[in-house]
């Protein structure tokens, strides 16, 4: 298997400690909240070409969903100068979650090369079942629209990001795992964060932070084939903000490094 589409995500315990969510759990989030405004600077690199071009924000708002108070995530992502020039990233991730990060309504609109595709995953909860609603439409052309069924806890691209925030890697030891189901499209796969240890890293406003190294891993449903979809680093800290994102593309593989950031819930370490 190989990830195909930017950030795609997120940022989501099996070797040491291990559980498996049941139904859409209610999340405490203690990391973030509306206003949180990040600003990132992109990397591409293909080969031997490593080069800066592009930036991506991620922001939280507050809104309403279907009537209800809900977190709009938004991540947009845009490649610019040489590397525009010869890969264009244009992608727009939002996810919508009510006040317990619970996933309601996710939509990517996903420009790479010569490619756009837009996709929906609608969540409706009724009696501990999850059933999901994925659309795909690719330049134009109508791909899928189906109708997934689930009983376990289950993530998009976005919403990953802000469970893997509420974890707590206090006590973990490097290569535990967390067990979460994850949805790429229409197919609802089985996904590990795994955490990769404590380390300091210095980002693009001159600052160094102490940090938490996560892996995100893709796994067939036998747990045996794995891929990484996504490397994540986040402070140490109570806001676990993402400092610094690897992705693989469809071509090469985009890095974003911190630049800037406002309305952090908590004091940075």
């Amino acid at each position: 298997m190989r990830k195909k589409h930017l950030l795609t995500v997120i940022a989501l315990l099996f070797s040491i400690v291990s559980f498996t969510l049941s139904g859409q759990t209610a999340l405490k989030n203690n990391a973030f909240e509306a206003g949180e405004k990040l600003t990132y600077d992109l990397y591409y690199k293909y080969g031997i070409l490593n080069m800066k071009g592009g930036k991506a924000t991620l922001n939280t708002e507050g809104t309403t969903y279907k009537g209800s108070d809900a977190y709009k995530m938004t991540l947009h992502a845009s490649t610019g100068g040489l590397i525009g020039s010869l890969f264009t990233v244009d992608d727009t991730l939002t996810s919508y979650m009510d006040k317990n990060l619970i996933p309601q309504l996710f939509i990517k609109g996903a420009s790479e090369g010569k490619d756009y595709t837009r996709e929906r995953q609608i969540y409706t909860y009724q009696n501990n079942n999850t059933s999901i609603r994925a659309i795909r439409h690719r330049n134009g052309k109508f791909i899928f629209d189906e109708n997934i069924s689930t009983d376990r806890c289950t993530y998009d691209m976005m919403s990953i990001l802000a469970f893997a925030r509420t974890l707590d890697y206090s006590n973990m030891q490097k290569g535990d795992n967390t067990q979460v189901q994850f949805i790429t499209g229409k197919r609802l796969v089985n996904m590990y964060i795994r955490y990769m240890g404590a380390s300091s890293l210095k980002v693009n406003n001159g600052k160094t932070y102490e940090a938490v190294e996560l892996s995100l891993m893709i796994l067939d449903k036998a747990f045996v084939d794995q891929e990484e979809a996504m490397r994540v680093w986040i402070t140490n800290d109570d806001n676990k903000l993402p400092l610094q994102i690897y992705t693989n593309l469809k071509i090469g593989e985009m890095r974003s490094v911190l630049k800037d950031f406002s309305g952090n819930k908590h004091p940075l370490n």
